[in-house]
Formats: structure tokens, C-alpha cells, sequence
């Protein structure tokens, strides 16, 4: 059976919702608090695709090459 959640303000005014035992299930953000974490973990996963193509090993070409490359690619 399914416990009813219950909104609670933890520290700091975040609100979190617990179910009947007390456990923290979720919790309530604004859409300013959202959009903001958003842009934080898309920041994050650009600078591990940087990490990643640095110690990729991988030959780097200019970008301009490799548009001609896949135009050319794609032609065939």
C-alpha cells in the first residue's frame, strides 16, 4: 500500500515531501531554482565532453574540414 506524501519545509525554505515514515521522496523547487540547476548540469556535461575529447586520443581537424567531410560523405 501506497503511503500519502506530505510537504514539509526542511532547511534553508526548501520544501520536501516525505512519505508517512518520514522519508524525504521529493523535493520542490521554483522554475528559477529548476532552470538554474538545468544550466548547471548542461555546463557540467560540456565540460566532460571537453575532458573526454582531450584525452580522447583522437586527431582534430578544423572545423571547417570537417563539415566538408560529412558534405562530401553524405554526397556519395
Amino acid at each position: 500500500m501506497q503511503s500519502k506524501a506530505q510537504m514539509k519545509k526542511g532547511p534553508g525554505s526548501k520544501r520536501f515531501i516525505r512519505n508517512r515514515s518520514g522519508r524525504t521522496v521529493a523535493v520542490v523547487l521554483s522554475m528559477n531554482e529548476y532552470r538554474k540547476i538545468l544550466k548547471q548540469l548542461e555546463e557540467l556535461d560540456s565540460i566532460r565532453a571537453y575532458d573526454a575529447a582531450k584525452t580522447s586520443g583522437d586527431v582534430v581537424i578544423p572545423f571547417d574540414q570537417a563539415i566538408s567531410e560529412i558534405s562530401a560523405e553524405k554526397s556519395k
